[in-house]
């Protein structure tokens, strides 16, 4: 249920983390358009005094000189009225304002955004006498930083809304490859106990006079059923962890996969490189299948009537590594890492868990790491596990 919860916290962090940043994008936007406005509205004050003292001129041509060379230089859109704010210069109109009518409505616009700065004309003395209005607009880059915002912002839903999705798939899907390989392995793991068992009983009733022969080899089937229910009760729960013999837990592993080599229907052998008395705090039943899952896939890799398969344990600077060498098909380096996720097989018939429980087992109970130190293709693969 952890996981769960795990999971409903991110999702919580995405929204969160997407609303802060589009939160912090407007703001900052919306400083960054405030400096460029307060800058605009500087320059619009300084012509604004440059147009007055134009006026006190009587010739006009300062004025026109004033529009024509100064003005006309400005990047946002301009209007020069008179009292009555009836447009008389303009300079940096839209195109689509090109009548008395469009001036207007796009002057009351502009007003909306900036309040008009008046021309004053100084006369003698401390007077002053307004004798029109500068009426101003965004420039194309307040404008163009204004669409920008709102792209951004489009972009962030967009990413978080396909993180959504993504995360969601990807996690239906993986449930859906554990769920099935989970099954899978159920069947797989009681097959052969239970086939045993079954064939016990017909033996049984076919020759009533040998049960006490069979009865030995009834319990060690009895004891792998009750190993399996242990190995996935484990699974689900905190795994307590004892001090077990290493050593003979790997044997014990190498010995059931020798016996149970015809049922695999390969010819292969299993090459003994254990030490012996080593010792390490875990989870007897859980290690063990890791192990076995690992040969096993080991096994099936290999095509080959000389198939070797060597297991080595050795202890090294308060280090336990395990290593798995076979002789079979080897790993694409692409998915030396992708083998330990669940639902993936290079298999045809693989439904891709063994691997992916092994990892768990080694990872996440046992604090150790697993990976491919080398593949090549048909000549082998080697797997180390690091205690």
């Amino acid at each position: 249920m952890k996981h769960y919860r795990h999971t409903g916290n991110i999702k919580i962090a995405l929204f969160i983390i997407g609303i802060a940043l589009v939160i912090g994008l407007l703001t900052y936007t919306k400083i960054l358009i405030n400096e460029l406005r307060s800058d605009n509205r500087a320059i619009v004050r300084v012509y604004a005094e440059i147009i007055a003292n134009a006026v006190k001129d009587e010739n006009d041509k300062n004025l026109d000189f004033i529009f024509d060379n100064i003005i006309k230089k400005v990047q946002f859109p301009i209007i020069q009225t008179n009292l009555d704010h009836i447009p008389q210069m303009w300079k940096n109109l839209p195109e689509s304002v090109n009548d008395s009518i469009s001036r207007q409505k796009f002057l009351l616009a502009m007003d909306v955004i900036n309040n008009p700065i008046p021309l004053l004309y100084k006369v003698d003395g401390p007077h002053e006498i307004i004798f029109g209005y500068l009426h101003y607009g965004d420039s194309v880059l307040i404008t163009k930083l204004q669409w920008w915002t709102y792209i951004e912002i489009f972009s962030i839903g967009l990413f978080i809304f396909l993180g959504f999705i993504g995360f969601s798939f990807i996690r239906n899907n993986e449930k859906r490859h554990i769920w099935v390989g989970m099954a899978r392995e159920t069947a797989h793991q009681l097959g052969t106990p239970v086939s045993a068992l079954m064939g016990w009983v017909d033996l049984i009733q076919e020759s009533p006079d040998k049960v006490e022969e069979m009865i030995p080899e009834i319990k060690l089937d009895l004891k792998r059923l009750e190993q399996i229910n242990r190995r996935f009760s484990n699974m689900g729960t905190s795994s307590e962890l004892v001090n077990i013999d290493l050593s003979e837990n790997l044997e014990r592993v190498i010995n059931y996969l020798n016996r149970r080599m015809p049922s695999l229907g390969k010819k292969v052998t299993l090459i003994n490189d254990i030490e012996s008395g080593i010792f390490f705090p875990a989870n007897s039943s859980l290690l063990a299948w890791s192990i076995e899952n690992i040969v096993i896939n080991s096994i099936d890799s290999i095509d080959n009537e000389k198939g070797v398969v060597e297991i080595s344990l050795k202890e090294t600077d308060n280090r336990i590594i395990i290593r798995i060498r076979d002789n079979g098909r080897g790993i694409p380096r692409k998915d030396w890492r992708n083998i330990f996720r669940p639902g993936f097989s290079t298999k045809a018939t693989g439904w891709g868990l063994g691997l992916s429980l092994s990892s768990r087992i080694i990872q996440d109970i046992h604090k150790g790491k697993i990976r491919v130190v080398e593949s090549t293709k048909d000549k082998g693969t080697l797997i180390e596990i690091l205690l």
